[in-house]
């Protein structure tokens, strides 16, 4: 029986989906599982907003070398966390099924919505994506930061008096969350981050534990992962650009990826869609983010770089 030893974050959600995963290994792989529990510069820094302290590759760096000096054999990653361009050395081996990759609302009203929240409600989030897109939808919200993890995000409903606080559909349901959700919010309205709702499993290149993961690898998830992380390359983007990007499947033959960029106060919104065959998801998604840049996304994207 082979001992894989899986590198993850500490914090319950991280926990609770390598937990997952080393259930998987051990079902259908036969396989022993240990996890290596890494403190990450993302999780250390709690008082600063990620996009100013380096963006959320700072969850996956110190995991990254672990695999690499040989501590751990594979990481598990929430794929959205993942920079444009993976560490040399490294690949990501499989991408297991994707759960709900909607955004979603938590409040102490339990019939709330973006659209019935009342006028100047305050709202916490640590995303620019989602404050750029609440303020497209909503320019009244008051916006207030938020970092911590989902437990600590939603007790901020009460020690910070705020009327809701958005977090991940995913995150909610692995966490035995799903309860709390008051509005699992339209991609009309909110789309979502680029892989939102799926794992990444990352190993050495050419290890043989890369074939034995493998095994966990979902088709379907996969191909949103080709699409919307080619939209990511594009872009040159990461979680400091309000940028957003969501691949669903029409029918067999047809798929459809929409995507865009906004500004951080929401004023502008260039968005973009296309679709195509399951076998150009990663040509879509970088066809998609070149209308972006040309329709406008270059502007805001050089707009945002200079304020940084």
């Amino acid at each position: 029986m082979s001992l894989v030893r899986i590198a993850t974050r500490g914090s319950d959600l991280a926990l609770a989906q390598a937990r997952y995963i080393a259930g998987r290994l051990e079902k259908e792989c036969n396989a022993s599982t240990e996890l290596v529990i890494v403190k990450t510069t993302g999780d250390a820094i709690q008082n600063q907003s990620l996009a100013k302290i380096g963006g959320k590759g700072l969850f996956v760096k110190e995991i990254e070398e672990v695999l690499l000096d040989g501590r751990a054999d594979v990481a598990v990653h929430s794929a959205k966390d993942l920079p444009a361009k993976v560490e040399a050395g490294l690949v990501l081996s499989a991408f297991p099924e994707r759960v709900d990759p909607r955004d979603a609302l938590v409040s102490r009203d339990a019939d709330a919505t973006i659209a019935t929240l009342p006028q100047g409600a305050r709202v916490g989030t640590g995303s620019t994506r989602r404050t750029a897109l609440l303020l497209a939808a909503r320019p009244d919200l008051e916006i207030v930061p938020l970092r911590g993890n989902v437990p600590t995000r939603i007790g901020k409903l009460e020690s910070e008096n705020l009327d809701a606080v958005i977090l991940a559909c995913a995150g909610l349901e692995r966490l035995g969350l799903r309860d709390q959700i008051r509005e699992r919010i339209p991609a009309d309205v909110m789309l979502p981050a680029v892989c939102q709702g799926t794992l990444a499993l990352e190993t050495r290149e050419g290890d043989e534990m890369t074939e034995l993961v493998s095994a966990l690898d979902d088709e379907e998830a996969a191909l949103s992962v080709r699409g919307e992380r080619s939209f990511l390359t594009t872009l040159e983007g990461d979680c400091t650009v309000p940028m957003a990007v969501h691949l669903v499947r029409r029918g067999e033959d047809e798929i459809w990826l929409r995507g865009l960029v906004a500004s951080l106060d929401g004023k502008r919104v260039v968005r973009a869609e296309s679709v195509g065959a399951p076998g150009e998801a990663a040509s879509l998604g970088e066809r998609v983010a070149q209308q972006v840049l040309e329709d406008g996304g270059a502007e805001i994207l050089r707009e945002l770089a200079e304020s940084a």
